[in-house]
């Protein structure tokens, strides 16, 4: 049971940005493994676990000789499939002289690995995450790499917007948040948010988006998919132009992505973006937008940045479970509970102690 983690492993999670891996070695840590990516001369990136099969050193701390990577140590040459092709002084190789090679592709401008069985390794089962793919939505985004709180502690954040109020005052928060009923749905592995605040005055970041004065219907539609993707369909329109009902003409529309990678069981990788459909050329509100969720502490992801690794602390300190739940944990809840029956699906029911969502 000690054994048990708390992230699945038979799935596929974000480990970079396309444009950040090129024909180089870079470390990354994925579901508490060590990983090494690079992109061979072909363009497709491999990931080879990130340790030499000789004296474990990190190969990511040797280099590329054409699409092999030579360990910094020794010199032991491994391919992109994770086999020794070369052993310095002996010309005989030793044939159990591998290492791990990871499912790796690319879709959606992130490169995805599966830590898990690689014969359950399906490219269909990457996450839908099309909106982060620059063409009908733009924006860039970024990455918080290592945040130090578990997984899931980003995942109840973004199903539960109500916190928007007290975090991001000033910004995007707003007490019509609070105060408005909201839905929940769910299938086996989704769970959906849908808050609609009607008749309210714009919080700032959407009143400067819209340009426009008057009262707004605004909406937050979260979307969930297990384990680790949130993607939120938000954005604000003139009261009375149909929003609700589906013509969102008259308004500004956007949607914040996140692709959550656990690191370990209490870190994390935050891959995040912004995106929108009004004014897709503008650069310059691109940038703009960025500053306003990353700047310095300042901006709306730094503010949850704080407080996730805040909790993470109190948790530390406070090791009691489950935690108190109110009604605005709902999404929450359906989120944890998909991410616990995956991990039932692969631990065994005896070796995975329900997260406080299972009950």
């Amino acid at each position: 049971m000690t054994d048990a983690k708390s992230f699945p492993l038979n799935a596929w999670y974000a480990a970079a940005w396309s444009h950040e891996i090129e024909h180089r070695l870079e470390a990354r840590t994925i579901c508490d493994k060590d990983v090494v990516l690079f992109r061979r001369s072909d363009g497709q990136v491999s990931a080879l676990e990130d340790a030499c099969w000789h004296r474990l050193l990190p190969l990511s701390m040797g280099r590329l000789q054409g699409d092999e990577v030579v360990c910094g140590y020794h010199g032991l040459v491994f391919n992109a499939a994770g086999r020794c092709t070369y052993m310095p002084a002996q010309k005989t190789i030793n044939p159990s002289a591998c290492v791990r090679a990871y499912p790796a592709l690319e879709k959606h401008r992130l490169v995805w690995i599966w830590p898990g069985d690689p014969a359950l390794a399906d490219p269909a089962k990457v996450p839908d995450f099309h909106w982060n793919d620059g063409t009908e939505w733009v924006g860039e985004g970024g990455t918080f790499y290592n945040l130090q709180c578990d997984y899931r502690l980003v995942i109840d954040n973004l199903m539960d917007l109500t916190h928007e109020t007290y975090v991001h005052a000033g910004s995007i928060g707003d007490e019509a948040i609070t105060s408005s009923p909201f839905d929940v749905t769910h299938t086996d592995t989704t769970a959906t948010v849908t808050r609609w605040m009607i008749g309210i005055e714009p919080p700032p970041f959407w009143a400067k988006q819209l340009g426009r004065p008057g009262h707004v219907d605004r909406w937050q539609i979260i979307y969930f998919q297990a384990p680790s993707i949130v993607v939120g369909d938000v954005g604000v329109a003139l009261t009375g132009t149909g929003a609700p009902q589906g013509d969102r003409s008259q308004g500004v529309n956007g949607a914040f992505l996140a692709a959550i990678t656990p690191a370990s069981e209490k870190s994390c990788h935050y891959f995040w973006n912004f995106v929108r459909t009004f004014r897709t050329d503008d650069e310059q509100l691109t940038r703009e937008i960025n500053k306003a969720h990353v700047n310095d502490g300042r901006g709306v992801y730094d503010q949850d940045h704080v407080v996730l690794e805040s909790q993470q602390k109190a948790i530390d300190k406070n090791p009691r479970l489950p935690f108190y739940n109110l009604n605005i944990d709902a999404g929450a809840l359906w989120a944890r509970r998909m991410i616990d029956r995956m991990l039932e699906r692969e631990q065994g029911n005896s070796a995975h102690v329900p997260s406080e969502a299972a009950e």
